[in-house]
């Protein structure tokens, strides 16, 4: 994926986040799925979160986003969560009697950096950008 910018800002921030219903109940397949395939995008859309691949599975989500840097990640999770169970919520209204109000996921996610380079090449390029400064004054 292509840097991407803000004002002031190039970046790549891309990650792997995977989150479960409550007690991974496998209630994710026909409508239900097809309504979180909406909603999910919708959510990514209005926050600017660029949704690069995701499933839907019956008792768990993966996505492949990139958040801005002006957001953290559980901010955009507690944003997701929060608007996608009320949301679902609404359109199948047999969930809130069956599980109570607001209770569609479960607490936490996991979530991984997805990186087209790796720490020895990181610490190669830094080394390198001081080296190549230290050439360009003069000192050796």
């Amino acid at each position: 994926m292509d840097n991407q910018s803000i004002t002031h800002t190039r970046w790549n921030c891309t990650y792997h986040i995977v989150f479960i219903p409550k007690y991974r109940r496998k209630i994710m397949y026909g409508e239900t799925k097809r309504d979180l395939v909406e909603i999910i995008k919708k959510l990514c859309e209005m926050k600017q979160v660029n949704l690069i691949d995701g499933r839907v599975c019956k008792d768990h989500i993966h996505m492949y986003v990139a958040i801005p840097p002006k957001m953290s990640i559980s901010d955009f999770m507690s944003y997701l969560k929060g608007k996608s169970s009320l949301m679902i919520f609404d359109r199948h209204p047999e969930y809130r009697s069956k599980w109570g109000d607001r209770h569609f996921w479960a607490r936490g996610y996991y979530v991984s950096t997805v990186g087209n380079v790796n720490e020895e090449t990181i610490l190669n390029y830094i080394k390198e950008q001081e080296e190549n400064d230290k050439l360009e004054d003069g000192i050796k």
